[in-house]
C-alpha cells in the first residue's frame, strides 16, 4: 500500500500519492517517575533488628514490609 496525502472532508475526495522518504525526529521526553518505596521518608519509622554486616560491622539492618499484591 502506497502512502498518500487526503483531505479529511468526505465530499472533497482529494487525494495525492507520496513518493519519497518520511522522516520525522521526535525528541523523548522522560516522565518524572515516583519512588516506589515512598522516597527517603518512607524508611522513618520502619522495624529493625539486631546483626551483623559482614561487610562495616555495623549491628543494626533496617527493613520493611510491604504489600505487593491483594487477597
Amino acid at each position: 500500500t502506497a502512502l498518500a496525502f487526503a483531505c479529511s472532508s468526505p465530499a472533497c475526495g482529494y487525494r495525492r500519492a507520496l513518493t519519497g522518504r518520511l522522516v520525522q525526529d521526535v525528541p523523548l521526553v522522560r516522565k518524572q517517575v515516583d519512588d516506589v518505596l515512598g522516597g527517603d521518608e518512607a524508611w522513618e519509622n520502619v522495624d529493625k533488628t539486631l546483626t551483623k554486616c559482614p561487610q562495616c560491622a555495623h549491628n543494626e539492618a533496617y527493613y520493611m514490609q510491604i504489600q505487593i499484591r491483594s487477597a
